[in-house]
């Protein structure tokens, strides 16, 4: 036999022996307990007995976002199909009464459960799923287009690069999530266009959710000055990349000398108040802060960890490493998910959609956590489109026996993915495209021009 299935099966065994052994779902009860259903009962809004109840509509929006073929017409036939093996009265496949449903679902309803889920994961952490103990936060942005509507335009306008009629509405999306379970714990969106739609504007509306103790790792987008006192203030560390024009100008002859490349400094408070800010918290602010900065990996960090006793060089670059994870993670949401493309027409579905997306992929987090718990792993392990694949065949043989659960824990606990540190590939494709003209005038007006002169003939 070969070692790895030797390995394989040994590892299934002692999860089996686990699983059985003790009431360990800990991570699953979450989604099961009283405690969420409390959470959605609270939530739902005034309604008579309909066709697609707002419990209904969620489950299907869900399953519609887990879905390859994400159209209403899909999740609805499905609904028709199960309807009728259910032995339950046939009901119509227009999606109509659908898509009503979808737009009477409370927005708050569908963040705030996101939200939970995340949260409650959190809670749930074991402590050597954390750095030192300390639990790790990832900070991202992301855009995602929308579909090309009067209303999407005026909300989230598409870049000034491109011509009118020819470009899609943008919209930012800036994240939190955990670094030991991968769940999202909360997210800001807006237009990448004008006042307030920068990242750092978009990660200061959710500061909140940090708490004290926290460690907050990112880019270079977020060593500001304010960012970083607004952290301080919070008891919440950062390491993160140095920014663009003080890493040029960073001197390690200056300040307290730590070691080789390392030194304590202390920063100015910027003389001009940043125009986001009132006069008060300017004034408020410290007009000095003590960072950090160092160079490992090719990188200059800064962060709050001031002690190089306690938290040395070589600990800071492989935390910093870490940091890659929520890259990874934004790919799992908007392409293995399919959330770089929203598919409703207004804004105000657009984002309920976009919130349907993040609950989706936080309940796949939470099976992927209850299996690396009972494997004895971390969830960084495993496989996020595996589990995917997984809960979808679960879901469409419907089969909810809670006894059964635990032989879809244990397919998800072997697939585990590849270790590699340092990993970098050219931000390119091998196989061309089929290869068509770019759009230089609106489809209308190209529309018509073919009606009148045909196809263009390198087309024909």
């Amino acid at each position: 036999m070969h070692p790895n299935q030797r390995t394989c099966i040994h590892q299934q065994k002692g999860l089996t022996t686990y699983a059985t052994a003790s009431d360990s779902y800990a991570f699953f009860n979450l989604l099961t307990g009283p405690e969420f259903f409390n959470q959605i009962e609270s939530l739902l809004p005034e309604h008579r007995e309909r066709l697609f109840p707002p419990t209904e509509t969620l489950s299907m929006f869900l399953a519609q976002a887990m879905s390859a073929d994400r159209s209403c017409q899909n999740i609805v036939d499905a609904a028709a199909v199960k309807r009728l093996m259910g032995e339950l009265p046939i009901c119509s496949t227009h999606t109509g009464a659908y898509c009503r449903a979808r737009k009477r679902l409370p927005l708050d309803m569908v963040s705030t459960l996101a939200r939970y889920t995340g949260r409650m994961m959190t809670e749930h952490t074991p402590d050597s799923w954390h750095w030192r103990g300390r639990p790790v936060r990832l900070v991202d942005g992301a855009t995602v287009t929308l579909p090309d509507t009067e209303e999407n335009q005026a909300v989230y306008p598409q870049p000034r690069s491109q011509q009118p009629g020819l470009g899609f509405p943008l919209c930012r999306v800036v994240g939190i999530v955990c670094l030991a379970s991968g769940a999202v714990l909360d997210a800001a969106l807006g237009p990448c266009r004008g006042k307030g739609s920068d990242e750092q504007s978009l990660l200061r509306t959710i500061l909140g959710t940090l708490d004290a103790g926290d460690l907050l790792l990112g880019d270079a987008f977020y060593a500001t000055y304010f960012l970083l006192c607004a952290l301080q203030a919070k008891g919440v560390d950062g390491v993160f990349e140095q920014y663009g024009s003080r890493r040029r100008n960073t001197d390690f002859r200056q300040g307290e000398r730590l070691g080789p490349r390392d030194h304590l400094i202390e920063i100015d408070k910027p003389k001009v108040k940043p125009a986001w800010m009132s006069q008060a918290e300017y004034d408020q602010t410290p007009d000095r802060l003590k960072v950090r900065e160092l160079r490992a990996g090719g990188k200059i960090l800064v962060t709050t960890l001031l002690c190089s006793k306690s938290t040395s060089k070589a600990a800071l670059k492989a935390l910093y490493r870490n940091r890659w994870q929520v890259e990874l993670d934004i790919r799992n949401i908007k392409t293995t998910l399919g959330m770089e493309t929203l598919s409703c027409r207004t804004p105000e579905m657009a984002e309920k959609e976009l919130w349907v997306y993040l609950l989706a992929y936080n309940l796949i987090r939470l099976l992927m956590a209850q299996a690396a718990l009972l494997a004895d792993i971390i969830p960084r392990q495993l496989s996020f489109k595996h589990t995917l694949q997984l809960w979808i065949v679960w879901q469409k043989i419907g089969r909810y026996d809670i006894d059964k659960i635990e032989g879809l824990f244990i397919l998800i606990a072997p697939q585990q993915v590849g270790k590699q540190p340092g990993r970098m590939e050219p931000r390119a494709i091998k196989r061309r495209p089929r290869q068509f003209p770019l759009l230089t005038k609106p489809r209308a007006i190209t529309r018509e021009n073919i009606r009148k002169n045909g196809q263009p003939k390198k087309l024909k």
